[in-house]
Formats: C-alpha cells, structure tokens, sequence
C-alpha cells in the first residue's frame, strides 16, 4: 500500500497535465483578512513556507493552488518553487483582487491579460498550467457575457496558460466551465453534494475537476468514531470525475496525515 502519492497521479481531465490526487492550497502563505477558518492563524514566515513545500513534494504533492485574491501568496510563491518550477502544476486565477481587506471583481478581458501577465511575473514563470475563473457566483453571466473565457482562450493558444477553467458556485456556471473549457473548480463535500452534476459531466466527457472544500467536514453527520477525513476522501475518491482535491493546510502535521490518509483510500478503491 502506497504512504505517499507519487505513483497515484493521475489526468486532470484531458489537459495533458498529471496531477497528484491531493493539492497544497496556498491562501494561507499570503493572507489571514477575511478567510472563513474556525480558527485564526500566522502567516508563516519563509523558513515555514519552504518547509512546508518541501514536505509537500516528499510526499508525492505535485498540485500547489494560489489566487491574485490569496494576499501575497503568488508574489512568495515566485522565490519560493525557484529551480523546481517543472515538478510543480501550478493552478492560479483571475477576477478576484483582494485589496485592504475588501473582494473587489473584474472579469473584463482587459483585466484578464493584465492579470495573467502579473501572475506570470509574480510566479517567475514563463507559463501557468491552469487558470481558473474566480467567480463571484454569477458564473453563468461572467461566462457568456464578460470576455473572460475568450481572453483565456487566447492565452491558451499563445501558450502563457495550459487550460483554463472556472472556479464556480453553481451547478449552471460548472456544466457551462466544463463544455468550453478544461476543467472546474467545485465544492464537494460530506455536507455539501449539489454540484455532484458537474462531477457527472466531467467524468462522461474527460473534463479536468479540482475539489474545494473537501474537508469542510460534517463531523456531526458520521458515525461516532469514525474519521472525517477518511470519509471525505472515501466520497471524493470514490466519483470518476474527480482529478484532485485542493486542501490548504500549513501545519506539517495535517499535510501527512491527509496525504496518509488519501494514499490508503486511494490504493483500496484501485
């Protein structure tokens, strides 16, 4: 049984990319305003974040997920993944600007090459794998009428991004990602199940799907002494269309047990 997660990658969709089944979050290496965490955090300084990174690709994490809107978490991430910049998948986003604690949103096209073109120079990277959509939830409406599929196309084609997709709250918004795009981004959970459809579809059509939330955990809901962990990823990993899940964690400690944990679930449902 594999302890880590390197020989368990697998396609994001049919992007050509192979990801890990677990991804590294990163919104906590660059922000701590307005998150919705149980508990408050620090920041970790550089030494942490490297560590932290480290640990990551020991075991087999090769997915590492960051946002315009997650503070200074690109502008770190730049130094930081210096020299190793092919062992990665990075998955960065356009639309949400996080500015003195406040979301403010811009899916214009004229935005979205600007914030492409940023992202590239934070990252130090002459191209990002994927891209998505960080939508306010009208997922929708942003789609069909701001330009910003399109300018994601053409940055496609000019190969500054790889694949491209949305970051979405509905069901609508995902189906739509998914049937002109490479992949989306959605919640799926032991509470919250609703945008399962997309799973669906991605799945029937060999579209990329990230998870987000995977651990919003409804302890309440499971039988008394059973890990909400292990039956997070038992219902993430059990569903075809899921690529990857992407948890943000920066304690060590965390990171191994999930990656333990996923490695188990994984190499029993093989």
């Amino acid at each position: 049984m594999s302890e880590t997660l390197h020989d368990l990658r697998r396609p994001l969709g049919s992007t050509g990319l192979m990801v890990s089944p677990l991804g590294l979050g990163t919104v906590k290496l660059g922000r701590d305003q307005g998150v919705k965490y149980p508990n408050g955090f620090r920041i970790p300084d550089d030494a942490q974040a490297r560590q932290l990174i480290g640990l990551a690709q020991d075991l087999g994490i090769n997915l590492i997920d960051t946002a315009p809107a997650y503070g200074i978490s690109e502008q770190r991430l730049g130094p930081l993944l210096q020299g190793q910049r092919n062992q990665w998948v990075i998955v960065s986003k356009v639309g949400e600007e996080f500015i003195d604690g406040q979301s403010h949103f811009d899916f214009s096209p004229e935005h979205t090459r600007r914030s492409v073109e940023r992202s590239l120079k934070r990252l130090q990277t002459d191209r990002i794998d994927l891209v998505l959509v960080h939508s306010d939830g009208r997922d929708v409406d942003i789609l069909r009428n701001s330009g910003v599929y399109e300018t994601l196309a053409e940055l496609k084609r000019e190969g500054k991004i790889l694949g491209y997709g949305l970051s979405g709250k509905t069901v609508e918004g995902g189906l739509l990602a998914l049937d002109q795009g490479d992949c989306a981004m959605v919640t799926y959970n032991l509470n919250e199940q609703a945008e399962r459809p997309v799973l669906d579809y991605a799945a029937s059509r060999t579209k990329g799907i990230l998870i987000k939330k995977a651990l919003a955990s409804g302890h309440a809901c499971l039988k008394p002494g059973e890990d909400p962990v292990r039956a997070s990823f038992e219902l993430l990993f059990a569903h075809p269309g899921v690529s990857a899940a992407i948890v943000g964690t920066i304690n060590p400690q965390h990171l191994s047990d999930n990656v333990h944990i996923a490695a188990a679930v994984l190499s029993q449902q093989q």
